[in-house]
């Protein structure tokens, strides 16, 4: 029986209302439009493969939730309204509502037809099912087996590890009992805690949330770049592509008007050794000062990515999944916020490149924020990915208003030497 990692749990947490809501979703694009029974086999695919599964409670205190397999499913979700290229995001944002990891389907699958004669497909899933590398590997699992001779595949940035290696997706992990896992548990946690309670009783988190204001509110922009511009943008400034693309995200917010003179990023980190379906990440930081370029940000990531974010208060963090989930929220409270987010999700693998007898020219993977109520620290939201020659900027603002968003990207981008394009 598979089981739910820390990570896993804290997601479902926030689906529960603890916290700042989060599902991830991918979006692609053809120029032509792409015919039902295509996007019914896919919605196939993807419900008989790994996104297809609910959280099940344990019989045994101490045991850790497991995944069941869950081949229901929401229905393939399509629109017959042509949508014009302004109105693809506002449709995009609503298909996060009535998805649940722990009671009902956790995903769906989404279409509708563009005013160019194209389609716009979405597939959205609560954080709690997957990260955004495991929603790639989905797609790319469903697309495969529509075209067994497709692989999967793709180069992480040099400074931020955690490529997805073109291996079998069956994972090595050994199944256990409810007793056996709860025995590992408390062996873990009791002896964890122990050895930081030596070193004194652990602080009390705060308890205070930043309520729903009219400052705080979420916009979204998509943008694509020339990945040889971008590259030889990075290599003229002694940075890389992942810097460039930290240093462009901390720019934007500044120019929003973010009045500090220091930027805390969080900067996730792929952490599986093999293509799989899950939340297998890390969080690392980094401190930004407007003094910054670059080329001082890839130094100051490199030494980050070797420093992950801890556990709360030196405790172990296994404690997180035994005790009651408004206390476990209350010590993970805030995890991983900080004033921007980084989301570097690297190459792409080819096969989101063809569906069917389709080209998909634009690809983005982004977070959305369904039904939010409780806003985090982060302020503004960055997610990078590649697909042949193109990079794919997903900006997700929480906070201030859409015009204000666009400016402050246009000028940031403009300062750093890079020149967008719509998605």
């Amino acid at each position: 029986m598979d089981r739910l990692t820390v990570v896993d749990e804290i997601f479902l947490r926030t689906h529960r209302g603890m916290g700042t809501p989060i599902a991830l979703q991918g979006l692609w694009r053809t120029a032509d439009p792409m015919e039902p029974a295509l996007l019914q086999a896919i919605h196939e695919q993807l419900r008989v493969g790994a996104l297809g599964r609910r959280v099940v409670r344990p019989r045994v205190p101490g045991a850790r939730r497991a995944w069941q397999p869950n081949s229901c499913a929401h229905p393939l979700d399509t629109t017959s309204e042509p949508l014009g290229e302004s109105a693809i995001l506002p449709w995009a944002d609503t298909l996060g509502t009535d998805l649940d990891p722990e009671f009902g389907p956790g995903w769906r699958l989404s279409s509708a037809p563009l005013h160019d004669g194209g389609t716009v497909v979405a597939l959205t899933c609560s954080h709690a099912l997957a990260d955004a590398r495991g929603l790639i590997h989905a797609v790319a699992a469903a697309l495969a087996e529509l075209s067994p001779t497709n692989v999967m595949g793709g180069p992480a940035p040099d400074d931020a590890p955690g490529a997805l290696p073109p291996q079998d997706e069956q994972s090595s992990r050994t199944p256990t009992s409810d007793w056996a896992d709860a025995l590992t548990q408390w062996t873990v946690i009791l002896t964890g805690t122990a050895r930081a309670l030596r070193n004194g009783i652990p602080r009390p988190p705060s308890t205070a949330n930043p309520a729903l204001t009219p400052d705080r509110a979420v916009h979204s922009v998509l943008l694509t770049f020339d990945v040889a511009a971008w590259d030889g943008t990075a290599a003229a400034t002694g940075a890389t592509p992942n810097s460039l693309f930290i240093h462009l995200v901390a720019s934007i917010l500044w120019e929003s008007g973010f009045p500090a003179d220091r930027i805390a990023a969080s900067l996730p980190v792929d952490t599986r050794d093999e293509p799989r379906v899950d939340n297998d990440l890390a969080v690392t930081e980094i401190a930004i000062t407007r003094a910054d370029t670059p080329a001082t940000i890839r130094e100051k990531a490199r030494a980050a990515y070797q420093h992950r974010m801890s556990s709360p208060d030196g405790l172990p963090e296994e404690i997180l999944q035994v005790i009651p989930d408004r206390w476990a929220y209350a010590l993970s409270k805030g995890a991983g916020e900080r004033d921007i987010l980084c989301s570097n999700i690297g190459t792409l693998p080819d096969t989101l490149r063809t569906v069917g007898t389709h080209h998909c020219d634009r690809v983005a993977a982004r977070a959305i924020h369904p039904g939010i109520t409780t806003f985090p620290r982060t302020r503004l939201s960055g997610y990078l990915s590649r697909l042949g020659d193109t990079y794919t900027l997903a900006l997700v603002s929480l906070a201030g208003d859409r015009e204000t968003l666009i400016t402050a990207t246009g000028r940031a981008c403009k300062e750093t030497g890079v020149h967008p394009a719509p998605w």
